[in-house]
C-alpha cells in the first residue's frame, strides 16, 4: 500500500549541535537587586505622593474648568451619565469623570473628594515612569533620577492637584507605553534563548507564545481614549512603533526577511491586542450613557435607520457614532478666543501658562499697603518647572542628532511621544489650545532629560586624561593600601613596589586632597566638567521648584514676593 509523508508549510527551525552566546540586545534586563530597586521606586513615588496629596483639599471652591469635571461627575454618581442641561451635549468621553466621581463617592463631595483622583493618578505616574526608565536605561539611578524630574514638573504637579481630565490620560497612555516596552523585552528574551540554544531563525521563527503585555497596553490605551480622544495619536503611534520593534527583534535574531516574519508573527496578534481589545474598552467607559434613557442623544438612532452597512449596527451604536460626529465637529471648529489660548508653538516655552486660582484681596500676609489693606497675594499657576522645563528644547534637538547617527530605540520611543503628542496638534493653529495639552507628552520628555543627563554623565573617547596624573594606582582617602590592587601604590607622595616586602611594611592609610585624587584617578577634565555641569543644573531644579512651589499650591505671599516669581508679562 502506498504510504506519503505530511510535510509541514515551512519547516521547523533546527537546533545546531552548539549553543551560541546570546547577543546583548536579545539579553533581558535584570537589577542587581531587585529589593533595592523597589525600594528606590517607593522613595521617588513618596515624594511625588507628598506634594500631590500636601493640602490637597485647597481651594476649597472650584478652580477654572473644574466647574465642569467636577459638576459631571455628580451627575454621573446620580445618573450613570453626564446630564448637565446647561450644555447642548458634553465634548469629552466619561472615563475621566467616573475616577473623579469614585473619589468623591467615597471621600464626599467635597474639594478633596474631586482631587483625590487626580492624585492618585499623578503619583502612579512617576511610580510607572521610575520602573520603565530602569528598564529602558538598564540602570536604578536613572531611573530614579526620571521618577524624581516627574516628581517636580510643575505642570505634572498642578494637574495632579486639580478635577481636570489631562492627568488620567497621562497616566494610561504612560501605562501603555510601559506595557509595550515589557512587551519588547519578552519577545527579544523568548528570541534570545532560541538563538543562544542554537536555533537557526534564518529560515523560519517558531510562534512566540502569548503576549500579554501588548493586550495590556491595548486595555491602557483603549482606557486612555476613553478619558479624551487626544489619546489617539499617542495609541495610533506606540503601535507602529510596537512593529518597528518587533521588525528590530527579529532583525537582531538573525532572521533573513525580518518584515515578512513580523507580518506574520506579530501583526495578526497586534490587530487584537492593540486594535479590537483597545476599542471594546473605549465602548465599555460608555456603559453608563448606553443604559441611560435620558443621556444626550441616546435614541438618536431609533428615528434615523440611516442606509447600507450604517443601517445594520445597532440603534444605541448608531446613536454613539452621530454623537461623536458632532463631537468632532465642535473640536475641529473651537476657535472661540481665550485668555490662557496658547499656541504649540508657545508650550516648548511656557509662553502662555494658565492661572487656575487668583482670589480677590487675599490677607494674612504680613505686608499692607498705604491706605492699610492688606497687600497679600495667592495663585494657582499651571506651569512647568522653568529650569527644567526650558532645557527640553535643546535635548529634544540632541536626541534627533542621537537618533540618527545611532538609532538607538530609546531616542525613537521619545521622539515618536513627542511626534505624536505635540506634533500632532500643529495641524490647526487657529485651534484654541491650552498647556495642559502637554501633560500627557510630560513624562517622555523627563525620560529625554534623564538620557541627555547619562550622555552627560558617560565617559566619552575624545576625554583626555589631565598629563599631571601618575602612572600609579589612586588610593582615594581611608582606603588600605593592601586593598588597591599588586600594582604601584602611593605612600607619602613616593611609588613604591609591592613586590618587595621590605620597601612595604605595613598597609597604612592616607588621606589625600579632592583635586589630587582626580589627578591620581585619572579623571578626564571634560568628563569633570560635564559631571559639575549635571550637578549645578539638578541643584537649580530643586531650587526652582521650591521657589515656585508657592504658586503651584496657592500658598499666600505678599505682593512683591508674588510678582518676583511673575518673570514674563506672558505669565500673568
Amino acid at each position: 500500500m502506498a504510504t506519503a509523508t505530511l510535510l509541514p508549510e515551512e519547516v521547523a527551525p533546527t537546533m545546531s549541535e552548539v549553543s551560541r552566546e546570546r547577543p546583548a540586545s536579545l539579553t533581558r534586563w535584570r537589577p542587581e537587586s531587585l529589593l533595592t530597586s523597589w525600594l528606590w521606586t517607593l522613595a521617588v513615588t513618596a515624594l511625588a505622593a507628598g506634594t500631590r496629596f500636601w493640602a490637597l483639599g485647597f481651594p476649597h471652591d472650584k478652580s477654572f474648568d473644574e466647574i465642569y469635571y467636577a459638576t459631571e461627575a455628580q451627575e454621573i454618581l446620580r445618573y450613570g451619565y453626564e446630564d448637565n442641561r446647561g450644555y447642548m451635549f458634553i465634548v469629552h468621553p466619561p472615563l475621566g469623570k467616573w475616577c473623579i466621581a469614585l473619589t468623591s463617592w467615597l471621600f464626599g463631595n467635597t474639594s478633596l473628594g474631586w482631587r483625590v483622583a487626580p492624585a492618585i493618578a499623578g503619583t502612579v505616574s512617576v511610580l510607572i515612569l521610575t520602573r520603565v526608565a530602569m528598564r529602558m536605561f538598564h540602570s536604578v539611578l536613572l531611573g530614579v533620577l526620571a521618577g524624581a524630574l516627574l516628581s517636580l514638573d510643575g505642570i505634572s504637579l498642578v494637574m495632579s492637584r486639580v478635577a481636570l481630565l489631562d492627568i488620567f490620560l497621562q497616566v494610561f497612555i504612560l501605562a501603555g507605553f510601559a506595557a509595550l516596552v515589557l512587551d519588547r523585552d519578552q519577545i527579544r528574551g523568548r528570541l534570545g534563548d532560541l538563538y543562544a540554544a542554537g536555533v537557526d531563525l534564518s529560515t523560519g521563527v517558531p510562534s512566540l507564545g502569548p503576549r500579554p503585555w501588548r493586550l495590556v497596553a491595548g486595555v491602557m490605551f483603549g482606557l486612555a481614549f476613553g478619558v479624551k480622544w487626544s489619546a489617539l495619536s499617542f495609541w495610533l503611534g506606540f503601535a507602529v512603533m510596537s512593529l518597528f520593534w518587533d521588525r528590530g527583534a527579529l532583525k537582531a535574531a538573525g532572521v533573513e526577511m525580518p518584515w515578512m516574519a513580523a507580518i506574520k508573527r506579530s501583526w495578526p496578534g497586534a490587530f487584537f491586542s492593540l486594535g479590537v481589545s483597545a476599542v471594546s474598552v473605549y465602548l465599555l467607559t460608555w456603559l453608563g450613557w448606553f443604559v441611560g434613557e435620558n443621556s444626550w442623544n441616546r435614541h438618536w438612532g431609533d428615528s434615523h435607520p440611516g442606509s447600507g452597512l450604517f443601517a445594520l449596527l445597532p440603534s444605541g451604536l448608531r446613536s454613539l457614532l452621530n454623537y461623536h460626529h458632532k463631537a468632532y465637529e465642535f473640536h475641529n471648529t473651537l476657535y472661540s478666543p481665550h485668555a490662557y489660548k496658547a499656541n504649540p508653538w508657545s508650550w516648548l516655552v511656557l509662553g502662555r501658562p494658565i492661572l487656575f486660582y487668583y482670589p480677590k484681596d487675599p490677607t494674612g500676609c504680613g505686608a499692607v499697603k498705604a491706605d492699610g489693606s492688606a497687600n497679600c497675594a495667592r495663585s494657582i499657576l499651571l506651569i512647568g518647572t522653568p529650569i527644567m522645563y526650558w532645557a527640553i528644547l535643546p535635548v529634544l534637538g540632541w536626541l534627533v542628532w542621537h537618533w540618527a547617527t545611532t538609532r538607538d530605540w530609546r531616542a525613537g520611543a521619545i521622539g515618536m511621544a513627542f511626534l505624536v503628542g505635540w506634533g500632532v496638534w500643529l495641524h490647526d493653529q487657529r485651534r484654541t489650545g491650552f498647556l495642559f495639552y502637554m501633560t500627557p507628552l510630560m513624562p517622555y520628555l523627563m525620560l529625554g532629560l534623564t538620557m541627555a543627563v547619562a550622555a552627560m554623565l558617560a565617559r566619552s573617547a575624545t576625554d583626555r586624561i589631565p598629563k599631571s596624573a601618575p602612572q600609579g594606582i589612586a588610593r582615594p582617602a581611608g582606603v588600605r593600601v593592601s586593598e588597591i590592587g599588586p600594582d604601584a601604590v602611593h605612600r607619602d607622595g613616593d611609588l613604591l613596589d609591592q613586590s618587595d616586602p621590605d620597601d612595604y611594611p605595613v598597609p597604612e592609610v592616607r588621606t589625600v586632597g579632592l583635586r589630587e585624587w582626580i589627578e591620581v584617578r585619572g579623571i578626564p577634565t571634560a568628563h569633570l566638567l560635564r559631571i559639575g555641569l549635571v550637578t549645578v543644573w539638578l541643584g537649580a531644579v530643586v531650587a526652582d521648584f521650591i521657589w515656585m512651589w508657592p504658586i503651584f499650591t496657592g500658598g499666600l505671599l505678599t505682593s512683591d514676593q508674588w510678582s518676583a516669581r511673575m518673570w514674563f508679562p506672558g505669565w500673568i
